[in-house]
C-alpha cells in the first residue's frame, strides 16, 4: 500500500489504516452476464455478442431493444447479420462502428434478464483464461446490488462482509453509490497522446442519503476514500458538474489525467493496472507518476498479482506528485 512512502500490508489490515470518521465509498454495481453466444443465420458458425449499453443511453435498461455490443468474429458479424439464440430469440445487426462495436436489435421471446440468466456468461477480461463457475462467481463484489456493469469494480473484489463490519465497528462510515462499468473504463488508450483519447460515457447514480453523507463529510474536511477508480470518476465528475455532491442519475465521460484538480477524493483503493490504460493514468494523476512507478516496481519485485484478480494498494492524495 502506498502513502507518503511505501508500506507492504495485508488487505485485512485496512481498518488499521483508516481512522474513525473516514468515509469509504463503495460502488455497489452488479456485473451482468453480458456475453451471449448464438449462431449466425444464414451461414452458420458461432457468434459472440457482449452487450455494452442501450443504444440511446449509457444506463442499463432491461427493457431496451436496441443495444451497442461488441461482436466476434467482427469480420463475419456485419450489418444485416442475424444471430440466433434458438428458442429464446434473435439479434439483428443494424449498424457497424469502429473497434468491433455494433448496434443490434433484439427480437426475443423471453425478457432480456431471462436470456442473460439462461445463456449469458460473465464478461471476464481476456487475460483471465479460467472461465470456470468459480471464476464467474468471483467476478462479483460481496455488496453488488444494482445490475448494469460489464466489468467488475475490481478493487472491491477484496472486501468481505467481515471486513466491512470491522470497518464500521472502527467508526468508518460506509457510503454506497453505483456506476455502470463499461467500455469507458476498460478500453485501452490507442493514441500517442492521452489528451487525444476519448472516454465513453458511463452512467452512475447517487441516492439522496449518500449525497447528504458525502456533502457533510466534504464540508467538514473528513477524509473520503474511494474504493476503486470508478468511484473517483463518479464523485469528481459529480462535484465538477454540480459544485457540490448532488443526488440523482447522471452520466460521466470524465477522463482524469495529470494536472486534474481533485476536489473530494482524498484516498484511493485500487488494483495494479495494465499499461496504456485510463485507470493507470488516473492513479498517476492522483498519486504522482514517480510514486506510482516506484510502487509498481516494488510490487513486481515482490511478485504482487496484477490486474482484475490481483492485489491492491491504498493511495493517499497530498504527497508530492511528479
Amino acid at each position: 500500500m502506498l502513502g507518503d512512502g511505501i508500506e507492504h500490508r495485508r488487505f485485512y489490515e485496512l481498518p488499521d489504516l483508516l481512522a474513525p470518521g473516514d468515509v469509504l465509498v463503495l460502488n455497489e454495481t452488479r456485473v451482468i452476464p453480458a456475453r451471449i453466444f448464438g449462431e449466425r443465420v444464414p451461414g452458420g458458425g458461432s457468434a459472440e455478442l457482449l452487450l455494452l449499453h442501450p443504444a440511446q443511453s449509457a444506463r442499463y435498461d432491461p427493457a431496451a431493444v436496441r443495444w451497442i455490443a461488441l461482436a466476434r468474429p467482427g469480420r463475419r458479424v456485419r450489418a444485416g447479420q442475424r444471430v440466433s439464440f434458438g428458442e429464446l430469440g434473435d439479434a439483428i445487426v443494424v449498424a457497424e462502428f469502429e473497434k468491433g462495436r455494433r448496434e443490434i436489435v433484439l427480437e426475443l421471446r423471453v425478457s432480456l434478464p431471462e436470456l442473460l440468466d439462461r445463456i449469458g456468461r460473465m464478461p471476464l477480461p481476456p487475460y483471465v483464461r479460467n472461465d470456470s463457475p468459480e471464476a464467474q462467481e468471483r467476478y462479483q463484489t460481496v455488496f453488488a446490488r444494482v445490475p448494469g456493469s460489464v466489468a467488475a469494480p475490481t478493487a472491491s473484489l477484496h472486501f468481505t462482509p467481515e471486513l466491512l463490519a470491522e470497518l464500521e465497528r472502527r467508526g468508518v462510515e460506509l457510503v454506497r453509490i453505483s456506476l455502470d462499468v463499461g467500455l469507458g473504463t476498460f478500453r485501452p488508450i490507442s493514441r500517442e497522446r492521452i489528451d487525444e483519447h476519448a472516454m465513453h460515457a458511463e452512467a452512475y447514480a447517487i441516492e439522496p442519503g449518500a449525497a447528504e453523507a458525502l456533502e457533510r463529510a466534504r464540508r467538514s474536511g473528513r477524509r473520503i476514500v474511494a474504493a476503486g477508480t470508478t468511484v473517483v470518476r463518479a464523485l469528481e465528475g459529480n462535484l465538477r458538474s454540480n459544485g457540490l455532491v448532488a443526488a440523482g442519475r447522471y452520466e460521466t465521460d470524465l477522463f482524469v489525467t495529470p494536472g486534474f484538480d481533485f476536489g473530494i477524493v482524498g484516498g484511493l483503493i485500487t488494483n495494479f493496472h495494465l499499461p496504456r490504460s485510463t485507470l493507470l493514468v488516473l492513479v498517476s494523476a492522483f498519486a504522482g507518476r514517480r510514486r506510482v512507478l516506484d510502487a509498481y516496481a516494488q510490487a513486481a519485485l515482490l511478485r504482487y498479482r496484477f490486474y482484475s484478480f490481483g492485489d491492491a494498494m491504498l493511495v493517499w492524495r497530498g504527497a508530492a506528485a511528479g
